[in-house]
């Protein structure tokens, strides 16, 4: 292959890097806005803040690679057009994904996060004084830690102590346990911090019922073991008073807060919804097939769109045949659809004639993803032949959550929704499980 040829399929390789997209993002395609209302998650959500004149909560439940980081942002986009201050905390540089949460170290993390952009947003922060100076106060007078001895020039910035709930498990083990007694307390202090920004904001705009909304991202990514997804149900379920912030000095309150979560909760959705007062909302995968199995065109198209806006010169590379065979396989994940490309442009720039792509490259890129999804235990396949036929769960118990919770983590299942919600396997998958049932 020549230079010019590498050089060009390395552009190709590049511009398929996965990142969140503004919707003012030439890359961007509004693929979930042309869906119809009921299935725009990020519209309902931005119209119910609209009409919230009270504080709210709202959950919404997203994969890996549904898109929902950028969506977050068209949501940000939505609610600032409409007048409203908002603040994206995106939770996974603060709290360590891979170990159980519990609501201190949430609530900490939180609000040490907003502290953080609210300043960046207004050069200050409430009262002048951050969510870590007032942390260090209460840490300092209040809270003993074992093993851990704070002075009285104790910094909790430099001290890093944002970096060692995240990095240090042994250190969040040891916060966890020392705050146990003090969960009432925090939740005041969270509150009146809340409050705080809701002022200065105010006092900022010049607008004593002006909105602000705080968008929490990546909480859907936590993921593990079982005593790490239990960790997220009873953060949610049984905490769910402690994530909603209502005023407790301000006359009218309008704090209003939006959390990702992670897809294994939905089956809780009904409980949820009642414990927190919100709709668990879904951003499901792009549909590149109908629940009968047929092929949707629009969603194939939609993926073809967001490659040629990346790169325009896909057609000397792929076939519009191949492409559409790439997005089918990876069953509209947009991060193993724009994985499964970059795998087969590494393959074909090794070859001295790679360009047009053969059929065979795309296979052994496709076997490559596969591979990492197996093997698969007996009794997982009976289950996930279950979904395949049925379309739905199938969960026996809620003891069962964490494995459903490893099956969505592992992407061998995937969400979609076409007027309701429904489930899939892996399209990479099919030809492992075991028959249908006659």
């Amino acid at each position: 292959m020549s230079p010019d040829l590498r050089r060009e399929l390395k552009s190709f390789y590049n511009h398929l890097h996965d990142r969140p997209l503004a919707p003012d993002d030439p890359y961007y395609v509004d693929y979930v806005e042309q869906q119809p209302a009921d299935s725009d998650p990020i519209a309902a959500i931005a119209q119910k803040i609209a009409f919230s004149d009270a504080a709210s909560l709202e959950l919404l439940s997203g994969q890996r690679g549904s898109g929902k980081s950028t969506q977050l942002l068209r949501l940000k986009k939505l609610l600032e057009e409409d007048g409203c201050t908002v603040f994206l905390c995106d939770m996974k540089d603060y709290l360590n994904l891979s170990m159980p949460v519990e609501i201190s170290d949430f609530l900490i993390t939180l609000m040490g996060r907003l502290s953080q952009e609210v300043c960046q947003q207004f050069g200050t922060n409430p009262a002048q004084r951050s969510y870590w100076e007032r942390i260090q106060q209460f840490l300092l007078q209040d809270v003993q830690i074992e093993g851990i001895k704070l002075e009285a020039d104790f910094d909790p910035v430099s001290f890093g102590i944002e970096a060692s709930l995240k990095d240090d498990p042994d250190f969040k083990q040891r916060i966890q346990q020392a705050l146990k007694g003090y969960v009432a307390t925090l939740v005041r202090q969270s509150r009146e911090f809340a409050d705080d920004v809701v002022k200065l904001v105010r006092k900022r705009k010049r607008d004593p019922n002006h909105k602000v909304v705080v968008l929490v991202d990546s909480v859907e990514q936590i993921r593990g073991g079982e005593d790490v997804h239990k960790s997220v149900e009873t953060l949610f379920a049984s905490h769910g008073e402690h994530l909603r912030f209502p005023t407790l000095h301000l006359r009218f309150p309008t704090l209003h807060l939006v959390y990702t979560v992670p897809p294994y909760l939905v089956p809780l959705a009904p409980g949820l919804g009642r414990n927190l007062g919100a709709t668990l909302r879904t951003l499901p995968s792009v549909h590149v097939r109908r629940r009968d199995g047929s092929d949707d065109e629009r969603g194939i198209g939609a993926l073809r769109d967001m490659v040629g806006r990346r790169y325009a010169g896909w057609s000397q590379v792929f076939s519009e045949e191949q492409l559409a065979t790439m997005a089918k396989s990876t069953g509209g994940d947009l991060r193993d659809f724009f994985r499964l490309i970059r795998e087969v442009l590494v393959a074909a720039a090794a070859k001295p004639d790679g360009l047009p792509v053969a059929d065979s490259l795309i296979d052994a890129a496709k076997n490559l993803i596969k591979r990492e999804m197996l093997p698969l235990a007996q009794d997982d396949m009976a289950w996930l032949r279950g979904i395949a036929d049925s379309k739905n769960t199938q969960l026996p118990s809620i003891e069962q959550l964490p494995r459903l919770a490893r099956f969505f983590d592992t992407h061998l299942v995937l969400n979609y929704r076409n007027g309701d919600d429904w489930y899939d396997v892996h399209p990479l998958l099919a030809d492992v499980l075991p028959p249908a049932a006659a």
